[in-house]
């Protein structure tokens, strides 16, 4: 599958569906680039590999690592990388930190958390030469400032802000937006209310496409299933069962039998 441009994903805003989904290694990087629009190199990596509780302890070096694996893996599909909880909180750090993914790495674009209050951020990374996707909506990196993992949107108030946060990082310079945790038909209004393309995540399908995180999504991820995931395979019994049937004929000396040897 070619390679995706920011110009031939804006194009993609009303028409077909995108497909986002999270990759943190050249191997399964290598396996979703024959499905997926765009990898994103989610700080979801610190509680899916890290088995850490939340994302707010991923760092640069951790993010760089991953973003250079995933490209390895899939050279030939659109990467975003996400900046990391406390690398962007004024304009010299996410500048002196986006400079490194960019440097360090060949992903195409950045991912920072934030509405309107951001846009600043947005605007100066744009203007400094890098293409940025939004984060609107459910903040993982906002989790322990609000107390948890709470859906947005319950309100007109509420649906309101998220417009008017959308619409901030559009004329910031935003090329695509993330929009996460949100009641699907408020989701689908903001979607509405911007020309850049919006992913959803927990968010209903009113939108432009849709993103997963791929532990979830392969059922890999045992200690919670979020009410948005679809599970699409029950990875985890299929990864044990295959374990336990190695452990067995190990122990049984039935592998390596004459196929498996020089």
């Amino acid at each position: 599958m070619k390679k995706l441009s920011i110009g031939s994903i804006q194009k993609r805003k009303g028409t077909f569906p995108l497909v986002m989904i999270t990759a943190y290694d050249a191997l399964f990087a290598r396996l979703f680039s024959e499905s997926a629009d765009i990898l994103l190199v989610g700080d979801s990596l610190n509680m899916s590999f890290g088995g850490n509780n939340d994302t707010l302890s991923a760092t640069m070096e951790q993010m760089i690592y991953h973003t250079q694996a995933v490209c390895k893996g899939a050279p030939e599909t659109f990467v975003i990388t996400d900046m990391p909880f406390g690398t962007y909180t004024e304009k010299a750090t996410a500048l002196s930190n986006a400079l490194r993914i960019y440097r360090e790495t060949p992903a195409d674009a950045i991912k920072i958390e934030g509405g309107a209050d951001k846009a600043y951020l947005v605007k100066h990374l744009v203007d400094n030469g890098f293409a940025v996707c939004g984060h609107i909506g459910l903040l993982p990196q906002a989790v322990r400032a609000e107390g948890g993992y709470k859906v947005k949107g319950k309100s007109e108030e509420e649906a309101l802000s998220l417009i008017a946060d959308a619409q901030a990082i559009q004329q910031a310079g935003a090329f695509i937006l993330v929009i996460e945790g949100v009641k699907a038909d408020v989701a689908a209004r903001v979607a509405q209310s911007v020309s850049i393309p919006v992913i959803g995540i927990g968010a209903g399908n009113g939108v432009d496409g849709q993103v997963l995180v791929f532990s979830d999504m392969l059922g890999l991820y045992e200690p919670f299933v979020p009410k948005f995931v679809k599970q699409y395979m029950n990875g985890a019994v299929s990864v044990k069962e295959a374990t336990k049937t190695y452990a067995n004929e190990v122990q049984n000396r039935s592998f390596p039998d004459e196929n498996y040897v020089y």
